[in-house]
């Protein structure tokens, strides 16, 4: 009966935890670079799983280079400060994609991929002065 019980609390358990789903997974890395999961700090490492919510984060010689599943690109620029604010994509369907960026310092360049062309403002990205509406392009957005 316990053994039982214990099953279903855990299944009950996993139920109501918040989804985790991977995003993208860090290419490469260059210098100092790394993740911030919220009160946590991780080292950028190639391989390095990222979910929404990320913050990536560069030293003065850190670059870091991002593939995320709908196959868009970033590649961060030394000095920068770039959340990964919204993420959502079905790979089967499609529907409900979105993609919010925000650049709070450092550069950004951008190769978009199925979400920006999924229809108008499913990719925007956010600067402290700007809020820019992604259709499918590459682009660089560079904060000072």
């Amino acid at each position: 009966m316990l053994a039982r019980f214990t099953i279903v609390l855990a299944a009950t358990a996993l139920a109501a935890a918040p989804a985790c789903a991977e995003i993208g997974r860090v290419k490469r890395v260059y210098g100092q670079a790394s993740v911030v999961r919220g009160a946590t700090t991780l080292p950028a490492t190639s391989g390095l799983p990222l979910l929404e919510k990320d913050v990536l984060t560069t030293g003065p010689d850190g670059r870091i280079s991002i593939a995320f599943v709908d196959n868009t690109r970033f590649s961060v620029a030394p000095k920068s400060r770039i959340s990964l604010s919204q993420f959502k994509f079905d790979e089967t369907t499609h529907q409900g994609s979105r993609f919010d960026t925000t650049v709070e310092r450092g550069s950004l360049a951008v190769v978009s991929g199925q979400i920006a062309h999924e229809g108008k403002d499913t990719m925007r990205v956010r600067t402290p002065t700007a809020l820019l509406g992604v259709r499918g392009t590459r682009f660089v957005v560079d904060v000072q």
